[in-house]
């Protein structure tokens, strides 16, 4: 192979292809990028076409070679390279991680409560030898505390392989499950498994019980969803661990069953029959069921009801306008809601015995996030918790339940240094173009220049809020001179459930304007100027990306879209898809209605590149990926190279082993994103 530099980007070829809906017929002559073999890719020309694509990204970022050098090491040098979780009592053993010195992967141990030595129970990067991918899915320890069983990936097709690891002994037991894609719950007194398969489209349609020692064969199928190809099948445990909690649905959908840990062939409890748009999830304590759910209010209300009558829900907490019921977690002498206030993270306390006795946590700064974290015990005087904001490192706490102290247990190290009295976080409110006031959350140096070079980040979809987090590698941005900002656009759920709806299905257009016109606004208030602005997103955030640089090109200096979704017409209308038909609630169904399909060709990020001069881009894909399938970057780059008037930079790299979440390994992941971050610089004139 010719290790020659390419001179010019690559031209993919063109071929005739169309499909035809609704009497519109689209052409698609990229189409052929997708190898009509996948999941495996093994179309020579296909192969070919992304090779020279990674041929020309590295031709073109090997000038900027010491600068992502320079970024890897700074943002290596602020991670704490042998550094540990807080470890965690789960019955008579505490648990923690480690990472030791140069490793990528993780190391986990326990020793007992009572006093003791450590013990390696798992070791991950013994796991990842030999393999260019690696990702430990599930980790879950049997009830009895002698058996761990865990999953890996090895290639990032999110297809797992479950284990079974005798603890005392140290050996795995011969049971091992392929093409896991769920949890491993311990049911029958430690003596079997439920999980669930991924079928030929990642799909998850069963709650399987495996007995330890039996043949596959034998396993029985304890539930299967057969009368929707989109929603999914999960299973868990009741606070008590006595119920096991078999749940079914999609994005705007539930129904859920129940069946005895110890017998969980038993005859299930069916909770309330599924009704479209209703969503509910549940839990069981001393016999009453709790259930969180949408029926009543947009904003959730928490609800009880007898186990025998478990479709009769009387209300505990009533649905709110300003407060986002996002959960709640049941304990033996208290229970816990958590939700958003103005999209501030909430978590309060409350008593079974006294409705009216609620219990905050608060804290001190203005913007922030938190949350329940580990907590496995159904007997906890301590609440573990996490924090952080865009200034204050990742921390973790103990709440004493009975005073109300909260504990630092442990903050984030930052081994190069940080000084947060350098910094200052904002939250600000921009209006978009129908008056709605949409929260920004800003950090930068005291010392930064206005006018400057900003960062803007979002995500927009499925109802996620994106988390005014710490980030470290942020840092090498906001050192720089940038302003790093996160738009908290409908789409979301940051305001609420109202929020993300007002972001889906007919309203999805809402997400892209929000976020041209928080970029907008930002410049307007002098936070930056219009051309000097970089933007990145990923999977749904891509297709953000796909959006904003065909409507709004000129106000961008930089983009970066990892493993966009940017082919979205011609995804929704093919339900063969892993994703296809559990998105139908998110986006529309293209295949049965024509105003969907006129919605979404509208803005479908491939379909309307037109052309017209560009922003300099940055699209990544992964050959594995089951999410985002890496023929959508790469159609998009072939279009945008054959329509675009610009000179501008447009670089694919598709990684050839990995999936939806890049390369695995804490320091191959951040050296991407050290590349990400150079061509940044490098755009916008900020290099150094």
């Amino acid at each position: 192979m010719s290790t020659s530099r390419p001179a010019a980007p690559p031209k993919a070829e063109k071929r005739d292809s169309s499909y035809s809906h609704h009497g519109i017929t689209i052409a698609d002559p990229y189409a052929w990028l997708r190898d009509p073999g996948y999941p495996d890719v093994t179309d020579k020309d296909v192969l070919a076409y992304l090779e020279a694509e990674n041929a020309w990204f590295e031709a073109r970022m090997e000038p900027h070679k010491d600068l992502v050098e320079t970024l890897f090491k700074e943002m290596k040098a602020r991670i704490k390279e042998d550094d540990s979780t807080v470890p965690q009592r789960r019955g008579d053993w505490l648990y923690w991680s480690e990472f030791e010195e140069g490793a990528e992967y993780r190391k986990y141990y326990r020793k007992p409560v009572a006093g003791g030595e450590r013990v390696l129970i798992l070791d991950e990067n013994e796991l990842a030898a030999g393999h260019e991918y690696f990702r430990l899915g599930t980790f879950s320890i049997s009830d009895n505390a002698r058996l761990l069983a865990y999953s890996v990936d090895t290639n990032g097709s999110e297809r797992f392989t479950a284990r079974v690891k005798d603890l005392e002994t140290g050996q795995h037991l011969p049971d091992e499950i392929p093409g896991t894609l769920s949890d491993l719950v311990w049911v029958m007194d430690d003596t079997a498994l439920v999980y669930g398969l991924a079928d030929e489209n990642w799909r998850v349609h069963d709650a399987t019980l495996h007995v330890l020692g039996t043949p596959l064969s034998e396993d029985v199928e304890l539930y299967r969803e057969s009368a929707d190809e989109g929603f999914r099948v999960g299973a868990g445990l009741s606070a008590q661990e006595d119920w096991l909690i078999i749940a079914t649905g999609d994005n705007e959908t539930s129904e859920v069953r129940l069946v005895p840990v110890a017998d969980p062939k038993a005859k299930p409890i069916l909770v309330a029959p599924r009704r479209k748009g209703v969503e509910y999830d549940v839990d069981v304590r001393d016999g009453t069921l709790w259930v969180h759910t949408n029926d009543e209010h947009v904003n959730f209300r928490l609800a009880t009801a007898p186990l025998d009558k478990p479709g009769e829900w009387t209300t505990l907490i009533e649905g709110s306008d300003e407060v986002y019921l996002d959960g709640f977690s049941l304990f033996r002498d208290f229970y816990v809601t958590e939700g958003r206030i103005k999209g501030l993270d909430q978590i309060q306390l409350r008593s079974y015995a006294d409705p009216n006795l609620v219990k905050p946590i608060a804290f001190a700064e203005a913007s922030f996030t938190t949350g329940l974290t580990n907590n496995p015990e159904y007997h906890q005087d301590r609440l573990r918790l996490s924090y952080q904001s865009m200034v204050t490192p990742d921390s973790v706490y103990d709440y004493h339940v009975e005073t109300g102290e909260l504990e630092l247990l442990k903050q984030q190290e930052i081994p190069s240094g940080y000084d947060p009295a350098l910094y200052t976080t904002e939250r600000v409110e921009i209006a978009a173009r129908d008056g709605t006031m949409i929260p920004v959350s800003v950090v930068m140096r005291k010392d930064r220049e206005p006018g400057g070079p900003l960062h803007l980040y979002a995500y927009g979809a499925y109802g996620y809020a994106v988390p005014p987090g710490f980030s470290t590698t942020r840092l090498s941005l906001v050192d720089r001179g940038f302003a790093y900002a996160i738009a908290h656009i409908r789409g979301g759920d940051d305001l609420g459930r109202k929020w993300y709806l007002a972001g889906k299905l007919n309203e999805r257009v809402n997400t892209f304007t929000d976020f041209v016109d928080v970029a907008k606004g930002l410049a307007a208030r002098g936070y930056t100027q219009e051309g000097r602005i970089s933007i990145s997103g990923g999977s749904a955030g891509g297709e953000l990306m796909g959006v904003v640089v065909n409507t709004d090109p000129q106000l961008w200096g930089a983009v970066v879209a990892h493993v966009p979704f940017v082919d979205v017409l011609a995804t929704m209308l093919d339900d063969s898809l892993p994703l296809t038909p559990g998105e139908w609630p998110e986006w529309g169904n293209p295949i049965l209605s024509k105003q969907a399909f006129a919605y979404i060709l509208s803005y479908s990020p491939y379909d309307q590149v037109v052309a017209q001069d560009y922003p300099p881009m940055l699209v990544t894909a992964g050959l594995n990926d089951p999410r985002v399938t890496y023929w959508e970057p790469a159609k998009w780059v072939a279009k945008l190279r054959e329509l675009k008037t610009d000179d501008n930079e447009l670089l694919l790299k598709t990684n050839m082993g990995a999936g939806h979440g890049g390369k695995s390994g804490r320091f191959e992941s951040i050296r991407e994103t050290a590349e990400e971050v150079a061509f940044v610089l490098w755009q916008l004139g900020v290099e150094g």
